[in-house]
């Protein structure tokens, strides 16, 4: 008789943990990780347009290098009264703007070639170099002439009374000798191509050629206009500043 031995199975289990991959290697060194921080770019302070806004370069071209101050009076439209007025000042940076001045000029709009009577306001680049008006000199640095000539009576186009629209004035060297009053009448190019172009008082409507802000904006610009910084006024529709 065979006497059969029982067979024994031994099963040995051992668990290692050594990750998702199985097996035993050994766990590697990690190389140092190296982190470059490069610098930022540096931020330009110098945000001031090296140009006045809204010029083209043939409108940019007739601003005198020597300009430090510039009115500048853009329309709203070839055929438009209403128009808006800001005054820009040269720094190292650049050109700054001031306040945005509501304004009007003249009934049928600009023209590049005005003439008496023609009810338009002359596009172009013009020196402010005289001041003055009905009222006494509210300290400008501009030669300030004060009198009775800058009476202003009757009524504008829309029925608004004029008195007060001289009270202070700005005269824009449209056809007229530099250097002399506003009331003077003399005209370079003839008295055909109109002349008196002011910048002065609003009265609540168009004008016949001039450019009119309020009573209390007058005074901050006559105040801030400074000879030494040789200020001009660029003025047109936006269309044509843009040329």
């Amino acid at each position: 008789m065979i006497t059969r031995r029982p067979h024994v199975v031994l099963l040995t289990a051992s668990l290692v943990l050594t990750g998702c991959g199985g097996g035993t290697a050994a766990t590697p060194e990690r190389a140092p990780v190296t982190t470059t921080i490069r610098p930022a770019p540096p931020v330009s302070l110098d945000v001031a347009p090296q140009q006045l806004p809204g010029l083209g370069p043939k409108t940019w071209a007739k601003v005198p290098d020597d300009a430090r101050q510039a009115v500048v009076v853009t329309g709203r439209g070839r055929n438009s009264p209403r128009s808006a007025v800001v005054l820009y000042e040269r720094t190292d940076a650049g050109w700054e703007a001031g306040q945005t001045w509501p304004a009007h000029n003249a009934l049928r709009g600009w023209t590049d070639d005005h003439h008496a009577g023609d009810l338009r306001s002359p596009i172009g680049v013009f020196g402010l170099t005289d001041a003055g008006g009905l009222l006494r000199d509210p300290g400008t640095r501009l030669p300030y002439d004060q009198g009775g000539g800058f009476t202003a009576t009757g009524t504008g186009f829309e029925g608004e009374p004029l008195a007060g629209s001289f009270d202070y004035v700005v005269a824009i060297n449209y056809n007229r000798e530099p250097g002399t009053s506003p009331l003077d009448w003399t005209r370079p190019l003839g008295a055909g191509r109109g002349g008196g172009i002011w910048l002065h008082v609003d009265h609540g409507g168009p004008t016949h050629g001039c450019v009119s802000i309020a009573e209390r904006h007058m005074k901050e610009l006559l105040r801030a206009l400074d000879p030494a910084r040789h200020p001009v006024v660029v003025m047109g529709d936006t269309d044509s500043l843009a040329r």
